[in-house]
């Protein structure tokens, strides 16, 4: 790869190729429950942008909060908005008390006069907000704005659902991405290299062997990428086992495990895992969680419970996580991976097809048009059911859209 092509598929800030490809789609900017009454405004980076994510005191008669996103820094002395007083209209900059409503219209101006008119055209650069899933969801594109899909693990209600959020990864979002269509990397990483996953038997890890005999296919789909994986049986006559779960274009990774911190659990953990680029060389993961059961109840506008999850400390690690593994193997690759200087083989053709797709949909999008998966029909948008297919466990398919 050329390095002009890296950078045009690396950077996101505003004005590059693929950051206004990905100002297309909603991004996770926050954990709602991180916003109180008593603690209303958090500082956040999103594509490259310094923002401000604020929630407005309820109204007489509102039952849930409105939020707003907007550039931290003031439109009129560049003084931060993070320490400025939230009203019931708006945030009000703390240096001389000019006000932005949730669209970033200003609405007052208390050192000048009254009739100063030149305040109807000062705008803050503010962005849309929605919620669903405990998560606040910022579009940061032109207009109209697309409908926020409901994927399956953030709307499915027959069950249980948490989320996690982890530690910041210090690398660009590229490099997670990838991995999701890297599947030869679960066995040597996580199973050869550390005993987990299930290819390698984690409690004879000393007879773990240096061969490899899966096969992988890479589908197309309308949403992005299907990952399947095919695995011989152990003994003669066993049936292949089969594995499919897709790419999310242009960042998430749907996903079922029964996995957590090296250990098999007896039910099966949905989950979506959200690589949100915070700016070139820092990625924010968001790994919502569903566990489908005949008792628990999850609705998609009641905010689930959230954990934090440190990947490593004091630059160490944590080995027993498996992310934390798949992040050691990102950040080395270098906050932005030299490309040029790769030597790609038969196992990347997944990788190489995300990159073409990426190269394609940034194309669409500088001739004006929607790019992969983004959705203008309301109904299509209502409840998204994203195929996986496990055949140790059946076939996963959400009956909640019906």
């Amino acid at each position: 790869m050329k390095q002009a092509e890296n950078e045009m598929l690396t950077r996101v800030g505003p004005g590059t190729p693929a950051g206004e490809l990905l100002r297309r789609y909603w991004h996770p900017v926050s954990i709602a429950g991180e916003l109180t009454e008593e603690n209303p405004v958090k500082r956040v980076t999103l594509l490259g942008e310094k923002l401000v994510v604020f929630r407005l005191p309820l109204a007489p008669g509102e039952t849930q909060p409105r939020y707003g996103l907007v550039a931290e820094q003031c439109q009129h002395r560049r003084a931060s908005l993070f320490y400025g007083r939230v009203e019931a209209d708006g945030i009000r900059c703390p240096y001389h008390g000019w006000k932005y409503d949730l669209k970033g219209t200003c609405l007052e101006t208390p050192p000048e006069p009254a009739e100063w008119a030149y305040k109807n055209e000062i705008r803050q650069p503010a962005y849309p907000v929605q919620k669903l899933a405990g998560l606040l969801w910022a579009y940061m594109g032109p207009q109209p704005v697309p409908e926020l899909p409901r994927w399956d693990c953030l709307a499915r209600e027959d069950g249980k659902r948490w989320v996690t959020i982890e530690s910041v990864i210090d690398c660009n979002w590229l490099q997670p991405m990838e991995n999701s269509v890297d599947p030869s990397h679960l066995y040597w990483l996580h199973g050869y290299t550390f005993g987990s996953g299930h290819l390698v038997d984690p409690q004879q890890k000393e007879k773990r062997e240096a061969q490899y005999r899966e096969t992988h296919e890479f589908i197309p789909f309308e949403y992005g990428i299907m990952k399947r994986r095919i695995t011989p049986g152990k003994n003669p006559g066993d049936l292949d086992r089969i594995d499919e779960h897709p790419l999310v274009f242009p960042t998430a990774l749907r996903h079922v495990s029964n996995e957590i911190r090296g250990k098999r659990e007896p039910a099966y953990r949905h989950n979506l895992q959200i690589r949100v680029p915070l700016d070139d060389t820092h990625t924010q993961v968001y790994r919502v969680n569903f566990i489908p059961n005949a008792t628990d109840r999850s609705p998609a506008d009641v905010d689930p419970p959230y954990e934090y999850r440190p990947l490593k400390t004091d630059g160490q690690y944590h080995w027993d996580v498996v992310s934390a593994q798949d992040s050691m193997a990102w950040e080395t690759q270098g906050s932005i991976t030299d490309r040029a200087q790769e030597h790609l083989g038969h196992a990347d053709r997944g990788i190489v097809m995300f990159r073409k797709l990426l190269r394609e949909q940034i194309e669409i999008v500088r001739k004006g048009g929607d790019p992969l998966g983004v959705i203008r029909d309301p109904a299509k948008a209502k409840f998204v059911d994203l195929p996986v297919i496990n055949e140790r466990i059946g076939l996963f398919r959400s009956q909640a859209a019906e």
